[in-house]
């Protein structure tokens, strides 16, 4: 992940963050004029992981930057604009996403994948060295941001273990909605220090598919 190309991930239109740059942790924001007054309902047991983030031409979404290296909370948006010739779903700041049967993938990581059970894990190998490590750490929890509150959420933490230091994600998603929350650490000496936060401001979804 130290090297990766961000824009691939999900959330490239937080790729000049500075953490950002450093981590290579995907986050993604979006656009929208009016957020749901409230979250879809929670998916069926055994849900895929395409219902946790609907993509489709035209979908946006709006986050807010609560990073602590920001002086004030900045918007970062993203829109749906294609679909590609493999499938993935293209983004106006470069990112892509598809989702298969059993996982949601940008070009480089598994971001989600079956069973969505607590402690289910996975890996992404993103560079000849280094290994991104997944897990599902929380299932039908309740999250409230800017947009509202969403049940059923499902909470992904990430870990990429980089010399001294570990790079930790946590990044939630609602169904119907996408992600919700992330919040980015770097660990060194078993002391976290915050890096990037963002929360989710506002979404329209016009498309399922």
């Amino acid at each position: 992940m130290l090297d990766v190309t961000v824009s691939d991930s999900p959330f490239a239109v937080l790729r000049a963050h500075p953490a950002l740059r450093r981590l290579r942790i995907p986050l993604l924001a979006a656009l929208a004029l009016a957020a749901c007054a409230r979250a879809p309902v929670a998916p069926a047991p055994r849900a895929a992981p395409a219902d946790y983030f609907p993509l489709a031409v035209g979908n946006t979404w709006t986050f807010l930057d609560r990073s602590p290296q920001q002086l004030e909370p900045t918007r970062r948006t993203v829109r749906i604009v294609k679909r590609d010739a493999d499938g993935y779903f293209v983004d106006d700041q470069r990112g892509a996403l598809r989702a298969d049967p059993d996982c949601l993938h940008d070009r480089a990581r598994r971001l989600l994948c079956r069973p969505i059970e607590p402690g289910s894990a996975w890996s992404s190998v993103v560079d000849v060295s280094a290994t991104e490590r997944y897990e599902i750490a929380g299932v039908d929890e309740t999250v409230t941001v800017p947009a509202g509150t969403f049940r059923g959420c499902v909470r992904v933490r990430s870990q990429l273990h980089a010399g001294k230091m570990d790079q930790v994600a946590e990044l939630t998603y609602a169904p119907g909605v996408g992600p919700v929350r992330l919040e980015t650490f770097a660990v060194v000496s078993g002391i976290a220090r915050p890096q990037i936060s963002g929360v989710l401001e506002s979404y329209r979804i016009v498309n399922r598919r």
